[in-house]
């Protein structure tokens, strides 16, 4: 079976994104030459799942290439159908559902790279395999929380942490069964 991870950063106190879905704060952490690690994890994945505001918010700061490469299957989630273009797919059904064949299949691993409403629909059906968040030495006190109150307890194993000179630190956990 496939396993689906995210790879996601967040700030200490667990925002991905400031009010208005800004992302700047990811910039405290730039540095040319660093991925870390991203690069090497996207190696292991054929396959991913994104929310549309995150896939609308990476096509006008990155541009297209980003997700759809040529080498990847990208699924987009959203509430409106939208003709697909390239490799790239929006889907408007059960995502629950959906998913779960997607990890019956066959394939390298699968990537969901946000939003937090697709997390939080995917935690609380246990379809998440493994977590790398890594955390942005900074407080923002207010904005899109990574993990959303209201679901049941999900025990994880850490299998490892990074720490980096710009302060970032990249915790990598499986889900304990």
């Amino acid at each position: 079976m496939r396993k689906l991870s995210i790879y996601i950063a967040a700030s200490l106190d667990g925002y991905i994104a400031k009010p208005n879905d800004n992302l700047d704060f990811l910039k405290l952490v730039e540095k040319e030459g660093e991925d870390y690690g991203y690069s090497e994890f996207t190696d292991t994945i054929d396959t991913i799942i994104l929310g549309r505001k995150t896939y609308d918010w990476v096509l006008r700061e990155v541009g297209t290439s980003h997700y759809d490469n040529g080498e990847r299957d990208v699924y987009v989630i959203t509430h409106s159908e939208r003709p697909g273009s390239g490799r790239t797919t929006f889907y408007s059904g059960d995502v629950v559902e959906f998913v779960r064949q997607l990890k019956a299949g066959e394939g390298k691993n699968i990537y969901c790279d946000g939003g937090a409403q697709l997390i939080d629909t995917l935690l609380q059906h246990d379809l998440i395999d493994e977590f790398v968040v890594s955390i942005v030495p900074i407080l923002l006190g207010e904005g899109t929380r990574l993990f959303k109150d209201g679901r049941h307890e999900q025990q994880l194993q850490l299998l490892s942490a990074k720490t980096f000179d710009t302060g970032l630190v990249q915790l990598h956990y499986r889900r304990k069964d």
